[in-house]
């Protein structure tokens, strides 16, 4: 099955998602199916204390499920326009959004305890965004990642040459400082979990 390509743009030498196709970013019954909001909740872990930053939060539909177990959230996207969005629809009082890349985060060292990426891994997988999101976690610091999978159909999501498997995944993340502590890999997505070390 051909890729839609229409819903993806390339920006910086990867493809970001179109937000004029934003409104197919909210829709439960077909987010929840690759990844529900309690499997995500469980792998982000957050508590009351913590500081969170979700990296490319889009138009916040997953920033809005992890965001009350947290105390602070920043959700970063490169795209002014998801955040346009999200500000439509509404944004807790605990989130503030930030306009920039996972390379070049305008936050401090170790001034975050989680960090969640859904289904934009991909899209930012560098050595120097790895680091960069070691460098504000700090050691200890938690990542949970779900992306689409290199092992996948590729009947939703980008296309399969733009995504990666979750060993290659693995080990980038473990070359940039982290200790994968929990990977699952399903029809189409893979789930990581890693600490800073």
């Amino acid at each position: 099955m051909a890729h839609d390509t229409a819903g993806t743009r390339h920006h910086m030498g990867h493809h970001t998602f179109d937000a004029d196709q934003a409104d197919r970013l909210e829709r439960p019954e077909r987010r929840y199916e690759v990844l529900s909001a309690e499997e995500l909740r469980w792998a982000v872990d957050a508590s009351a204390e913590d500081v969170l930053v979700d990296l490319g939060s889009g138009t916040g539909f997953y920033t809005d499920v992890v965001a009350p177990d947290a105390g602070h959230v920043y959700a970063v996207d490169v795209q002014p326009a998801m955040h346009e969005y999200y500000r439509e629809k509404g944004v807790p009082e605990s989130v503030v959004l930030l306009a920039a890349g996972v390379d070049d985060l305008p936050l401090e060292d170790d001034s975050v305890d989680r960090a969640v990426s859904t289904m934009t891994y991909h899209e930012f997988a560098t050595d120097a965004a790895i680091a960069e999101v070691a460098r504000v976690l700090g050691a200890g610091g938690r990542l949970a990642i779900v992306d689409w999978a290199a092992t996948g159909t590729g009947d939703r999501g980008p296309p399969l040459a733009e995504r990666f498997d979750a060993e290659t995944a693995g080990n980038t993340l473990q070359e940039g400082g982290f200790k994968v502590e929990h990977t699952a890999v399903r029809p189409e997505t893979f789930l990581l979990i890693a600490t800073v070390e």
